[in-house]
């Protein structure tokens, strides 16, 4: 697969921080040839402190004491595994059983006090959906910190040789302190991962949702669907032996900090929404290149209204990648991302078509680009990639654009403000129409419209979040005022919600002036 510089990827509230319940004691062993015969809609209860496994675990006051008691059972349609809450349970949580479209099996809390928490204790994951499909899991802490790193995940869901896996809610649930190795693919660490393995039965997955989730200092990626199952014409060289789509994504509302490799990675999705995420620190720990958000071999993902920040350097906020066709970056806003804001790139063979970056506010990206401009580019035939309306503020970046060889891309009505002393456009390849350059070297060589003078932001450099920039609105006089040149099928809105006039003003806002 392709690298980076020999090494790179192949590539509603929030739970908060809940603390930890008492120590648990002593786990008892599950009864010897115990089985445990279940009829839909059964609900079992675990109390990891006071529980005991030679109970029934069929309510509150005879809870079972163990997850291996609960593993033990094969869960039916509409069954619920309760869990108490302030409690802690180590070892692994690996139910067998599936539930169905109408009724999913749930993982939830009972009773008052802190989220119950699932200590893998340094285990391959702490909770682990193996070939298992309908499942539920919210409002529980899970945490798997083992004596040195090593493979592991908070929670694993893994298909091998499954065929398609149905519906997966992981909602209001935090991740935290999963000290897994820096490997992105195959065999990856991380918080939250979803895996589509085998060899001999295509597999995949139909309708995940991960929704207001923490996820927190984890090794190497925060939230990652892979597959191994990646073979097409836009991917030719990938694994498996055909193409099995993701279909049915979302990943929502979610805070993804400390992250050790990439913060949000997604492969084979058909149609992704990767919306409303916060990913602050990423490329923590890693020795290898990542990034805040992106997708591989997909097909139509949209990324929208996330936040990411504090990657650090090369780490890169957004990329459009390889196997890639209709990825749509819009209305995100990334801040201090040291190796800049946006990466593209296909190579051995790959397709990488018809990306969308538009609306997006980039602030103080490539301030440690380590050789790296505010936009990057290392390989060759990407096509057909356009760039439009975009206000990217890097006041401390060398290099504005760094494209090194040719590549189809439209740049059109960005507002780029580089340092004071200048920064560079290194770019022969793009065509550059209707952009305004602040405080840059010399304009591009390709395009025409494109215009030079400050262009009057109300507060540069101001914002914490998507959801405070307004410091990028344009003042009265500014130059990129309707100065810009409208794109079909621009999606008819700005960055703060204004429709798009006919002649568009420069850059993400399309509002009055201020």
């Amino acid at each position: 697969m392709r690298t980076w510089f020999a090494i790179g990827p192949v590539g509603t509230a929030l739970a908060g921080a809940l603390a930890l319940g008492p120590a648990p004691a002593p786990a008892a062993a599950a009864p010897s040839g115990t089985t445990v015969h279940t009829k839909a809609g059964t609900t079992y209860f675990v109390d990891c402190a006071n529980g005991s496994d030679n109970a029934d675990g069929t309510t509150e006051s005879t809870a079972w004491r163990s997850l291996a008691r609960a593993n033990s059972v094969t869960f039916a349609p509409g069954d619920k595994l309760r869990l108490r809450a302030g409690t802690t349970c180590r070892g692994t949580l690996a139910p067998k059983g599936s539930g169905d479209a109408k009724t999913p099996v749930s993982v939830e809390p009972y009773g008052r006090g802190a989220a119950p928490v699932v200590d893998g204790a340094g285990a391959s994951a702490a909770v682990l959906l193996e070939n298992v499909e309908y499942y539920q899991l919210r409002k529980i802490t899970v945490t798997n910190t083992g004596a040195t790193a090593a493979q592991r995940a908070g929670i694993r869901v893994l298909l091998r040789d499954f065929g398609i896996g149905h519906h997966y809610v992981i909602d209001n649930v935090t991740v935290r302190d999963v000290n897994g190795t820096d490997k992105r693919y195959p065999n990856p660490s991380g918080g939250i991962l979803f895996e589509a393995a085998g060899t001999s039965v295509p597999t995949g997955f139909s309708g995940i949702a991960v929704t207001d989730t923490t996820v927190d200092h984890v090794d190497r990626t925060g939230i990652g669907i892979t597959s191994d199952w990646q073979k097409r014409t836009e991917n030719p060289k990938g694994p498996g032996t055909t193409f099995v789509p993701n279909e049915g994504i979302v990943i929502s509302r979610n805070t993804v900090k400390d992250i050790g490799g990439d913060g949000i990675i997604l492969f084979n999705g058909n149609r992704a929404r990767v919306t409303e995420n916060t990913v602050d620190g990423f490329n923590i720990r890693s020795t290898d290149y990542n990034i805040g958000a992106y997708a591989w071999n997909a097909d139509r993902t949209v990324f929208e209204h996330n936040t990411v920040r504090h990657g650090k350097g090369p780490g890169m906020a957004f990329a459009v990648e390889g196997g890639n066709i209709g990825t749509t970056y819009q209305y995100n806003y990334s801040q201090d991302n040291g190796g800049g804001f946006l990466y593209f790139c296909q190579d051995d063979g790959e397709i990488a078509k018809d990306g969308v970056v538009r609306y997006n506010i980039s602030q103080n990206d490539a301030a440690d680009a380590q050789g790296l401009g505010l936009i990057n580019s290392f390989c060759t035939g990407v096509s057909n990639l356009r760039i439009y309306q975009n206000t990217l503020y890097a006041p401390n970046a060398s290099s504005l654009v760094k494209a090194v060889r040719p590549n189809d891309v439209t740049l059109q009505s960005n507002v780029f403000v580089g340092r004071k002393d200048g920064s560079t456009v290194d770019d022969p390849y793009g065509t550059y129409r209707y952009n305004l350059f602040h405080r840059a070297t010399a304009l591009p060589p390709n395009g025409d419209h494109n215009i030079t003078g400050d262009p009057l932001l109300t507060a540069p450099g101001s914002a914490v979040s998507a959801s405070d920039a307004d410091g990028y609105r344009l003042r009265t006089g500014s130059p990129a005022l309707n100065a810009g040149s409208r794109v079909t099928g621009d999606g008819g809105k700005d960055f703060y919600g204004n429709p798009v006039p006919a002649v568009p003003h420069i850059g993400a806002y399309q509002g009055a002036p201020q």
